[in-house]
């Protein structure tokens, strides 16, 4: 495969660059590396991608996916067979302080993309969606046949978004895409404003915790390693079309169109509560915690129903919450201190 990946620098992009690289693809790699959170530690990840023995097979290019000369350019050069879009302003809070940012790259941007997969077919294109998207939900599990029309924060909103335009882009000029939707990744290399990272940080630092809704909520926490082998069986699965008896009969994940959507979780929610006491243990050391309300823009819980990511690609999570935790405090002690 010649593979583009939007974000490379980002957490994910930077995980499913390796281990494509690794299994002897080409990957051209895209990222603006805003400054979001600590520009270092991108340039880290672009260095770990660069000076890795696969290097023959790898191209970076320091392009905004909101630059539409840029993309267009780079998609004339390559004759990309897949793609995955995982380029995106993150962070829900942050969605409420600069929604700007979010329409640029999420929007903007992501439609760049559906016009270069258009003008310059590729075999696939996979975008990174959000469990975001459930949004005020009670319903529980989320099912990508459920209902999303109530995002409660921009970002998810933009996701929702992403996951229309793609529908659209599908049902027109038939360009197979396939969204996933992501529930909270955490593992090595991962980012500074997500909890783990903050949560370790504070309490070796002995300050304490934020811990909003006074503690109870509910997180489908997803191991890198699980959603890095979830990607890359779905990366050859080409959405077909389908057959329906009527469009008034079709759930928000089926379609007419190569089209698809797919949750990426580990269907095993735990409470944040949990999620402190098992950073205690791997850390031996106590948290000090804040309790504070809701955060605007935030869920309750996330739990995600992935009986058909399973039967698609053979592959159930595999890695324990404790296991997931003690690699990523592995890895924050060697680059931090």
């Amino acid at each position: 495969m010649h593979v583009l990946i939007t974000g490379v620098a980002g957490f994910i992009g930077y995980h499913l660059a390796m281990r494509l690289l690794a299994a002897g693809h080409q990957v051209v790699g895209v990222d603006n590396c805003n400054n979001y959170y600590d520009v270092n530690l991108k340039k880290d990840r672009l260095k770990r991608i660069s000076s890795s023995k696969y290097i023959k097979n790898f191209q970076f290019f320091a392009i905004d996916i909101s630059d539409t000369k840029n993309i267009n350019e780079l998609f004339a050069k390559n004759k990309f067979t897949h793609v995955v879009n995982l380029a995106a302003q993150a962070g829900v809070r942050y969605s409420i302080e600069n929604p700007r940012a979010y329409l640029d790259s999420n929007v903007i941007g992501f439609g760049n993309i559906l016009e270069c997969c258009r003008n310059f077919p590729v075999e696939h294109l996979l975008f990174a969606s959000s469990s975001s998207v459930y949004g005020i939900n009670s319903s529980q599990k989320y099912s990508v046949s459920q209902n999303t029309d109530h995002p409660a924060s921009i970002y998810a909103a933009t996701k929702k978004s992403n996951e229309l335009m793609a529908y659209s882009y599908s049902y027109l000029f038939k360009i197979p895409a396939t969204g996933l939707r992501l529930f909270t990744v955490y593992g090595p290399w991962g980012r500074p404003d997500m909890a783990l990272h903050l949560f370790t940080t504070a309490i070796l630092h002995d300050q304490p915790l934020k811990v909003f809704n006074a503690g109870k909520m509910l997180r489908d926490f997803t191991y890198i390693d699980d959603v890095i082998e979830t990607i890359i069986r779905i990366l050859p699965l080409q959405p077909s079309l389908q057959q329906k008896v009527s469009h008034d009969e079709l759930s928000s994940a089926d379609s007419y169109v190569p089209y698809r959507l797919y949750n990426i979780g580990n269907s095993h929610p735990i409470e944040l509560m949990e999620f402190i006491e098992t950073i205690e243990k791997v850390l031996g050391k106590k948290a000090k915690k804040e309790m504070l309300p809701m955060q605007p823009g935030d869920v309750q819980a996330t739990w995600a129903d992935i009986e058909e990511t399973v039967q698609a690609t053979n592959f159930t999570p595999k890695t324990s919450l404790y296991d997931g935790i003690a690699e990523f405090v592995r890895w924050y002690q060697e680059y931090y201190c």
